[in-house]
């Protein structure tokens, strides 16, 4: 392929994927509903004009990374640290329930195994699949809405994040008990070690970052500054710690968020993310999706795959926040932002699939199920908040 192709494929991909997503907005839909279907359309499920490369893969996870970076930008300090509690007991049933969903699930298609079989830990690992939780689509919805720094959107960035920690811990035990290459207590400790050193690092650079403001407030430096912790971050996360690199995004843009400038360096991110990177994320998901691969044996698996997934996170986060006196609407919404799958997801059912624990069929209906969530989200959240909004005039 030549390398300027890629302009190509930039170039439709942008185009398209606004264009979808100002149809989307005329239709009372989030614009990222549009941005998906773009890529469904331009992917080899219906025209094939852009193929999935390795560029816009990395394209993409630049994208996701900007956007959680501006999610923790926007945070609230004070309402993270008092729904942190909350958010941990929220993840823990977020992780729990599906995890025995999708095992369940597997043994009633495929029969029941016994403890230890390959079987046994396919039908575990269809369950870890269904752990992970993608808040990027979410947060774009929460930030359409003007309600990511509200007590229920931080409350659902706090336990995606927690989230990620805890299936990525709960991935590691499965692949390592089920090779013996991988020691899960490791894990633990370098999770534990991660946070540690971001809380440290963070101390210093809120510093670093205080006096700076004061020496040349509202500069372009300021912005600049604050990306390169992001991507150093990010880095750091992902190859030092085992953490996922969205998560180290997450918490460069929580160590800024109570600078001065913190708004300033979060308009600055906004730009290349609403112009380039966020498009290719969200249009990357659908350009993933290759209905033709579906068999007809696997299509109800999918659809019970899907169905499962979705409603174990609504069970799992909705009853917990409700248990922490969340009222029910905001316990339906916390339920349903948490439901999204994205790139956690995909790198679980890779990692499986690496490991030799399930086979590639089982790919596909993890795509049906980032592409079905990721869809319902944010028009459910959309509709929820729009009734709210009703009730209260």
């Amino acid at each position: 392929m030549e390398t300027y192709s890629i302009f190509k494929s930039l170039c439709i991909i942008v185009i398209t994927a606004k264009l979808f997503g100002i149809i989307a907005r005329k239709l009372k839909a989030p614009q990222v509903v549009g941005e998906i279907l773009a890529g469904v359309v331009l992917g080899p499920s219906l025209l094939g004009w852009v193929a999935q490369t390795d560029f816009l893969t990395q394209m993409a996870e630049i994208g996701v990374v900007l956007l959680m970076f501006s999610a923790g930008l926007q945070t609230n300090l004070k309402d993270l640290v008092r729904t942190g509690a909350k958010a941990f007991l929220i993840a823990c049933a977020g992780v729990f329930v599906p995890l025995v969903g999708g095992t369940l699930l597997y043994f009633a298609f495929y029969g029941v195994s016994p403890w230890g079989s390959p079987e046994f830990y396919k039908a575990v690992f269809i369950g870890v699949i269904m752990t992970a939780t993608s808040v990027s689509i979410t947060v774009q919805t929460l930030k359409e809405l003007g309600k990511i720094g509200t007590v229920v959107g931080t409350t659902v960035l706090s336990a995606a994040i927690i989230d990620d920690v805890i299936g990525i811990i709960v991935l590691t035990f499965v692949i390592g008990i089920n090779g013996g290459e991988v020691k899960p207590l490791t894990v633990v400790l370098k999770t534990v070690l991660f946070f540690v050193f971001a809380l440290v690092l963070g101390y210093v650079i809120y510093k670093v970052f205080r006096f700076t403001d004061k020496m040349w407030p509202h500069t372009r430096r300021i912005p600049i500054m604050g990306l390169a912790i992001c991507f150093g971050l990010a880095f750091v996360a992902e190859r030092f710690f085992g953490i996922a690199d969205i998560t180290g995004a997450y918490v460069a843009g929580i160590i800024l968020c109570s600078v001065h400038d913190s708004d300033y360096i979060a308009e600055k991110m906004d730009i290349s993310s609403y112009m380039l990177f966020g498009p290719i994320f969200f249009a990357s998901i659908g350009l993933k999706t290759d209905l033709e691969k579906i068999s007809p044996e696997l299509i109800l698996f999918a659809v019970g795959f899907v169905i499962v997934a979705m409603v174990c996170k609504i069970i799992g986060c909705g009853a917990m926040s409700k248990l922490c006196k969340f009222n029910n609407n905001d316990s339906l919404k916390i339920g349903i932002g948490m439901m999204t799958r994205g790139e956690v997801a995909l790198i679980v059912a890779q990692k499986g699939l690496s490991s030799g624990i399930i086979p590639s069929s089982y790919f596909t209906p993890v795509i049906l199920l980032i592409l079905t969530s990721s869809i319902l989200t944010p028009i459910i959240l959309k509709t929820l908040y729009a009734k709210e909004k009703k009730k209260q005039a």
